[in-house]
């Protein structure tokens, strides 16, 4: 059996990472077009820097859930399930799972601002202006801003048409061409929904409708695992 689970914000928000889209999400504080573009890292790098910094501190400072380590542990019975993630956050990793995509990059790395190619692991939470890559360009956080492409968006299509079992967590299904994995799926596939608000309009997913901790513990449960 190959499971694929795909995870949002919601998965985190029990962490306390805050969340961009919900009640007090980042975005109520925050413009996207001041922080999170292309055009705005050209504008006023030091302040998309500085927005960085402070997901990057939090995240450092944050611990994986009981939904993160539920993941990990399914993973050691089915080495060859997949997480496919929005979170820029390493809590899957430190929870133990190895297999994850992120699609729109990782808040613990940086990249070179002129090839994309050249990614590295930032140590601690501090970006600064000044700091380059090996070809002396301005690192930048190692994320998929709007407006950009996202890069491993074809390899998360093809893991997850392979799934039997297709596993849903925590997300708002927004943010596209993310969440159109969720409405491409396979009809014979085996697909579930965790979320205590579910948004989703197709009814081939069964719904639990509970927080992502609380609701894999019933999902494991139905599905006798």
């Amino acid at each position: 059996m190959k499971i694929v689970v795909f995870t949002g914000a919601g998965i985190s928000a029990e962490a306390g990472l805050k969340t961009f889209r919900g009640s007090e999400g980042l975005w109520e504080t925050y413009k996207i077009e001041d922080v999170a573009t292309p055009e705005a890292w050209e504008r006023n790098p030091q302040l998309v820097i500085d927005f960085y910094n402070q997901r990057r501190k939090q995240v450092i400072t944050t611990q994986p859930t009981e939904a993160h380590y539920l993941l990990a542990d399914l993973e050691k019975k089915y080495p060859n399930m997949w997480i496919i993630t929005q979170n820029i956050d390493d809590l899957h990793e430190r929870a133990g799972s190895k297999n994850v995509i992120h699609l729109h990059g990782e808040i613990r790395k940086v990249r070179s601002s002129v090839d994309p190619n050249l990614i590295y692991n930032q140590e601690g939470w501090e970006l600064k202006i000044g700091d380059t890559c090996e070809l002396g360009s301005q690192l930048r956080p190692h994320v998929v801003w709007f407006g950009e492409e996202v890069p491993l968006m074809e390899l998360a299509y093809e893991i997850a048409l392979q799934a039997d079992v297709f596993v849903v967590i925590g997300t708002s299904l927004q943010v596209y061409p993310a969440a159109s994995l969720a409405y491409m799926i396979s009809e014979n596939t085996d697909k579930w929904l965790i979320d205590p608000n579910p948004s989703i309009t197709d009814t081939s997913y069964t719904i639990i409708k509970a927080n992502a901790s609380e609701g894999l513990r019933m999902w494991k449960k139905i599905m006798k695992l």
